[in-house]
């Protein structure tokens, strides 16, 4: 399983192809808000470990290994977002929120979280119910 920070790096070439068709050393820097030069390092070793392939000034362009990594990532992330929406978090706080916690998960957990947001998705008087309990609670 890659590291914490080498599944950052893959989620964002992963969203940035998705949504550009390709991914820059500059553009997943800025992302990242790392130098360029740390962006080079960890695509030569995601190369190594076969998340992507990457050649000298030529780019590179994810693995099958490294889109079914990126899919799960993607899905996680988007899945935490929906979880902390339902949950009533603050709109604000969700995306710093789900940086802070998707790395700290299991993937059982993950699993878990969306049997959850299932639940509630079914039927939005799920979803109601829960926010009228918690504005009385907050009174």
């Amino acid at each position: 399983m890659p590291t914490p920070s080498m599944e950052d790096y893959i989620e964002i070439i992963y969203n940035l192809i998705d949504t550009k068709g390709y991914a820059r050393v500059a553009d997943i820097a800025e992302s990242l808000e790392v130098h360029p030069s740390s962006v080079t390092k960890m695509v030569q070793k995601l190369d190594k470990d076969g998340y992507l392939n990457y050649e000298k000034y030529r780019g590179f362009v994810l693995t099958s290994k490294g889109k079914k990594i990126g899919e799960r990532l993607v899905f996680r992330h988007e899945l935490l977002e929906q979880f902390l929406e339902i949950i009533g978090v603050d709109e604000p706080n969700i995306y710093e929120d789900v940086e802070g916690i998707e790395h700290h998960l299991s993937w059982n957990s993950i699993d878990r979280i969306g049997d959850l947001v299932s639940y509630f998705q079914e039927d939005e008087k799920r979803i109601k119910k829960l926010r009228d309990t918690q504005k009385l609670k907050e009174k």
